[in-house]
C-alpha cells in the first residue's frame, strides 16, 4: 500500500508553532484533504494509519499536534496553558494553511476529531462552515465542559491545575469552560456529519453523543459493538474505511 509523499509541516500563527505531518498522494493535480484532530494527549501519530489509508485511495490528508495538548506535543504551548479554545484557533490556523496549497481541492477539505479533537473539530466547523465539506467524529468528547462544571462548579474552586491521566492542566482550562454550554456552540454545521461510538464507551456516554448528533441537521451515527473510548485494531480499520466512503460518497 503507499503511503504517498510524507512530508512535516510546520503551521505558525497567534506567537506559536504547529508541529504536523502531511500525507499527500504522488500524481495527483488536486485531491480531497482530512484534517485529523487527535484527543486529550494524544499526538498527530494517533492516526498514521487512518492517512496512509486514504494516501492510498488518492485523498490526502494531515496530523498535527495541538499546542500544549500532550506531554508528548511537538508544538508550542505548556500544557498547562491549552484550552479547548487554543485548540480550536490551531485547527482553524491549519484550515486556512491548507487552502493555499497548490495540490489540495479547497472545495474538499474534511474534518475528523478524536474525543476531545471531536468536540474542537464540531466548534471548528460551526466557525467555518464554508470551508469545511464534511465532519467526522470518532467518539467525540460533548461532555468535557459538562464534566468539569460538575466537578468545579465555582470560579473559586477551580485549582491552580490538576492532573489527568499523566497530563497537567492549567486553570486556563477550566476557567475557559465556566458555565460553557457546548451544545449550544455546535448544529449549525449543515453538511454531512457522520460520528463513530462504541456501546462500551466509559469515558463519553452514549446519550451524550445521541444529544449532539440530534442538533445535526444531516447526521449518520455509527454505533460499535464491543468498542469503548478506543477502538480495537479491527474497528480502527473499518472507521478508515468508512472515512473513505464518506469522503468519495460527498465529493
Amino acid at each position: 500500500m503507499s503511503v504517498g509523499v510524507k512530508t512535516v509541516v510546520m503551521i505558525k500563527h497567534q506567537d506559536r508553532e504547529i508541529y504536523g505531518v502531511s500525507y499527500m498522494p504522488e500524481n495527483v493535480e488536486k485531491c480531497p484533504i482530512v484534517i485529523f484532530s487527535h484527543g486529550y494527549n494524544g499526538t498527530n501519530a494517533d492516526f498514521v494509519m487512518n492517512s496512509e489509508y486514504l494516501v492510498s485511495k488518492g485523498v490526502g490528508a494531515y496530523c498535527f499536534d495541538f499546542c500544549g495538548g500532550s506531554v508528548r506535543s511537538k508544538s508550542g504551548l505548556q500544557t498547562t496553558e491549552m484550552t479547548l479554545f487554543t485548540e480550536k484557533e490551531d485547527l482553524c490556523a491549519v484550515v486556512d494553511e491548507i487552502k493555499k496549497w497548490d495540490n489540495v481541492d479547497r472545495d474538499n477539505i474534511f474534518l475528523f476529531g478524536g474525543s476531545q479533537g471531536g468536540l474542537v473539530s464540531a466548534l471548528a466547523a460551526d466557525e467555518r462552515i464554508d470551508d469545511i465539506k464534511g465532519l467526522l467524529l470518532l467518539f467525540p468528547a460533548f461532555c468535557i465542559a459538562e464534566n468539569w462544571n460538575e466537578r468545579y462548579p465555582t470560579l473559586d474552586s477551580i485549582p491552580d491545575s490538576h492532573e489527568l491521566w499523566g497530563m497537567t492542566l492549567g486553570r486556563v482550562f477550566f476557567e475557559s469552560i465556566h458555565r460553557y454550554d457546548v451544545f449550544e456552540h455546535i448544529g449549525k454545521f449543515h453538511k454531512n456529519v457522520l460520528i463513530f461510538h462504541g456501546d462500551q464507551d466509559d469515558i463519553v456516554a452514549l446519550e451524550c453523543a445521541k444529544k449532539a448528533a440530534s442538533l445535526y441537521s444531516s447526521i449518520s451515527f455509527e454505533l460499535f459493538p464491543g468498542e469503548g473510548h478506543g477502538f480495537s485494531e479491527a474497528g480502527n480499520r473499518k472507521v478508515a474505511e468508512m472515512t473513505y466512503e464518506f469522503i468519495k460518497a460527498n465529493l
